[in-house]
């Protein structure tokens, strides 16, 4: 006789890059474990693809396709899969700015970290009177592919690659160009035609892109100075 099978119970929020309902479920010993496992590693490839490994395993609705989604998305997921699983209080080590030593541990409710959306940004892009650029956010694989496969390249040549991977289309009011339709040698042609401004416009696309981000206050306590802290990316939430 097969033993019985342990429930698990199964919970729903929505994308913030889409407002898509997603149901999941919490992660179970045998992802914890893989987790751990890459932790202890302090490979950063080898976390990420952990983290990438167990929102699949977790994620409950059909058809969701985890490497394209933003990374903001994953980073929102992976973090209220994990306070499902073993919490849903955090507790992160800040270093306090007055000093830049003076280390204090805060309890952050998970529930308060939301993904932060610019009110400046636009994935529209002016190149000139007539040239608009269409932007798209980096995906999970997008970001571990241009920050650790390309370890002989230099920190240029990386961004070049990331800016022409999030490049959707290319268009004026008579043609439209699908980056799909474009190799990676045209796409950063294109970008090294830019000016200073040009380029510039790009840049706060990024700068604005909706991220994970959470404002605490911090109090030294050896010098009694109260200062506010942001918190961005997944990576603070576990220092």
């Amino acid at each position: 006789m097969p033993l019985p099978k342990i429930a698990t119970p199964t919970y729903e929020l929505e994308l913030p890059s889409s407002g898509q309902p997603i149901k999941y479920r919490p992660f179970l010993v045998k992802e914890e474990k893989l987790l751990v496992l890459a932790l202890e590693s302090e490979d950063t490839k080898q976390i990420t693809n952990a983290i990438k490994t167990v929102i699949k395993n977790c994620i409950e609705t059909k058809n969701v396709k985890v490497e394209t989604l933003p990374t903001f998305d994953i980073e929102y997921l992976f973090l209220n899969i994990r306070a499902k699983s073993v919490g849903e209080e955090i507790e992160v080590n800040i270093i306090c700015p007055d000093d830049d030593e003076t280390t204090v541990p805060i309890k952050i409710d998970v529930d308060d970290i939301k993904v932060e959306k610019n009110s400046e940004h636009d994935k529209k892009i002016k190149v000139d009177d007539s040239i608009m650029m269409e932007m798209k956010y980096p995906s999970l694989d997008q970001f571990i592919k241009n920050n650790f496969d390309f370890a002989q390249q230099n920190s240029v040549d990386q961004s070049f690659d990331l800016i022409a991977s999030c490049i959707d289309k290319i268009y004026t009011e008579e043609e439209v160009w699908a980056a799909a339709d474009l190799s990676k040698k045209e796409l950063v042609d294109f970008l090294e035609q830019m000016n200073s401004f040009q380029f510039k416009q790009i840049e706060q696309f990024f700068e604005t892109m909706p991220k994970l981000s959470h404002k605490i206050n911090v109090k030294n306590p050896n010098t009694e100075v109260e200062s506010e802290v942001v918190l961005e990316g997944l990576s603070s939430f576990f220092a």
